[in-house]
């Protein structure tokens, strides 16, 4: 005798598993089992977006000659630094020295190991080249000594030093390894305990060592870095360096210093702001800022001067439109966004800043993160060099 369903009872269905011999098996099905639909995994995308978005750019003076070693490594420091040989020291020795950097946009990353030398960010050298990136120092090995406005600060093993490149200063270092971060200054400028610092710092104990042992892991990670991570990951590292910074019990530094770093910053955001204005002048420029015109000479005449300050920036960001394969605008176009009134003027001016034409830069767009491995004395002329990157660095 058949049994009546009751109400509320399932109705029963001919694909309802059947038992198998005394009792039937009453287990889930798989889709009665996964209640909720599974994720997309976000490494499962296309094979583009997994693929490392940074190639190092390599540097050694290990497969020249003894002899020329050292030449070549000034030759590459060149732009940032003046480096010399300690005293009773011969070229003859060699100087067997490694760079690897790697670029992140806003920030590169810099692996080094070099014999003991000493190095100087001169005067001279500042008003050839107006680069004021923050550059942060973490020692493996080696000892360093780095003097500016008469502060000594030695940096060590465990400990993270923090200079400024638009400012002078000199310094020399034991045979070492290092990992560095060369940083825009934008990158920071909201960072109130980075701008209230002096040009040099030396930070060290607990919350130091925690940022070391940070810049350890992604040390290990950068090949592995794909083009959705960059962001981020400059982002978080500036958010512990700020960190690091405001920890310190010391916040002591020249009242000078101080007013000079703010001045100038307010300077640099308000030339961004009006690139593309022709009544960008020493005259509106002092008068916005609120300081006399000696004052603002003053100020940028390690620079260049005023006017070269601001025809650097206005290339500077011309550079960073011809390089972004985005931007299809004619390089008219381009110069006159960035307050040229003349094309022929801004095409010798550009030539002039980075060695090759703006037509020629355009090339240049594809390989941004990217870098190469090229003997010092034969630079490939579509290749990025370190210097390009100093001097893009967060344009």
């Amino acid at each position: 005798m058949t049994e009546t369903p009751k109400k509320g009872d399932a109705p029963a269905s001919s694909a309802e598993p059947k038992g198998n011999g005394a009792g039937s098996d009453t287990r889930p099905s798989q889709a009665e089992r996964r209640r909720w639909p599974r994720q997309p995994d976000a490494d499962s995308e296309s094979g583009l977006t997994l693929s490392p978005a940074l190639e190092p750019l390599q540097f050694s003076t290990r497969n020249l000659a003894p002899r020329d070693q050292f030449a070549a490594w000034q030759a590459y420091m060149n732009p940032l630094l003046d480096v010399r040989l300690p005293d009773n020291t011969s070229v003859e020795a060699g100087f067997p020295a490694d760079h690897s950097a790697w670029n992140l946009g806003s920030m590169l990353i810099v692996q080094q190991t070099t014999p003991a030398h000493s190095y100087a960010r001169s005067a001279n050298k500042l008003r050839g080249k107006a680069i004021d990136h923050w550059h942060l120092v973490v020692l493996r090995t080696g000892l360093t000594w780095t003097e500016c406005d008469g502060h000594v600060s030695e940096g060590a093993p465990g400990r993270v030093e923090l200079r400024s490149l638009g400012y002078p200063f000199r310094g020399r270092t034991t045979s070492s390894q290092s990992l560095s971060f060369y940083m825009c200054r934008d990158l920071l400028d909201d960072a109130s305990a980075i701008n209230d610092t002096r040009i040099i710092r030396t930070f060290h104990g607990n919350y130091t060592n925690l940022l070391i042992d940070y810049f350890d892991s992604m040390e290990a990670r950068l090949p592995s870095l794909r083009a959705a991570d960059l962001s981020k990951v400059v982002r978080a590292t500036r958010d512990m360096i700020a960190t690091c910074v405001s920890s310190s019990a010391e916040h002591s530094g020249a009242t000078e210093v101080k007013s000079h770093l703010g001045l100038m910053q307010r300077l640099r955001r308000l030339v961004q702001h009006r690139l593309s204005s022709t009544e960008l002048t020493p005259d509106s420029l002092s008068k916005e800022l609120g300081i006399s015109r000696t004052r603002l000479y003053q100020l940028l005449e390690p620079s260049g001067g005023v006017l070269h300050y601001i025809q650097r920036r206005r290339l500077l960001s011309a550079h960073a439109m011809l390089s972004n394969p985005a931007n299809r605008q004619q390089i008219v176009e381009i110069a006159t966004d960035v307050g040229f009134v003349s094309a022929a003027h801004f095409s010798k001016a550009f030539s002039r800043e980075f060695g090759y034409s703006p037509r020629e830069a355009r090339n240049l767009g594809g390989s941004r993160h990217f870098g190469a491995m090229y003997p010092p004395t034969q630079t490939a002329a579509s290749a990025p060099s370190f210097e390009d990157w100093i001097n893009l660095l967060g344009h």
